[in-house]
């Protein structure tokens, strides 16, 4: 497996970093510590509060996010490290336990149906031993095209798309892109069928 290699760049911040999809370190970066702290703040008062205004708590969501579509429905709780890298498309349902993980864009297409407990992990890590000690990481996108539907408590690993009207059954890691219109299941996820 070949990986490029992290090179520090001290005339940038780690934020600038991640914006730019390159290596960064979180540990040396205070913002995004604080950016992580002020999401999860926000993503608590918005889960807390679903069941007294279910209306209320998804505006605050589809605010909360970099790009959402309308029409989401959501069922608490979710838990998103680097909100403004998520983008929901029209008409997304999320069903219990979200969590997105890592700095890398996730783009959730139109009418995309994501199943409970679904984790979709962005971060890679640099295979070095001694750089990865340093703390270095690097986010990749994940994207789901429209019409996906993901069973529950499938795992979404980084750099993973998704393609259009394709079914992921429960319990499957998702390792590499699966093509539109089929089912894949298992670990790793493998094409058991055309749709």
């Amino acid at each position: 497996m070949t990986q490029d290699m992290p090179t520090p760049d001290p005339s940038r911040t780690e934020y600038d970093k991640l914006q730019a999809d390159e290596w960064f370190r979180y540990r040396a970066g205070p913002e995004l510590a604080d950016m992580q702290r002020a999401t999860l703040a926000r993503l608590r008062d918005l889960n807390g509060r679903y069941y007294e205004d279910p209306e209320g708590s998804t505006r605050a969501l589809s605010e909360l996010v970099g790009e959402c579509g309308p029409g989401l429905d959501f069922r608490p709780p979710v838990y998103l490290e680097y909100r403004e890298r998520v983008r929901f498309g029209a008409n997304v349902f999320i069903n219990a336990n979200l969590m997105i993980v890592g700095s890398g864009t996730v783009t959730i297409g139109d009418n995309a149906l994501i199943g409970p407990d679904a984790r979709f992990y962005t971060v890679n890590h640099v295979l070095d031993v001694e750089l990865r000690r340093e703390g270095w990481e690097r986010g990749l996108p994940i994207t789901l095209e429209a019409d996906v539907w993901l069973g529950g408590s499938v795992v979404i690993c980084p750099g993973v798309t998704i393609g259009r009207g394709s079914v992921v059954g429960a319990g499957s890691v998702v390792t590499r892109d699966v093509p539109p219109g089929v089912v894949v299941a298992g670990n790793p996820a493998r094409v058991i069928k055309e749709i």
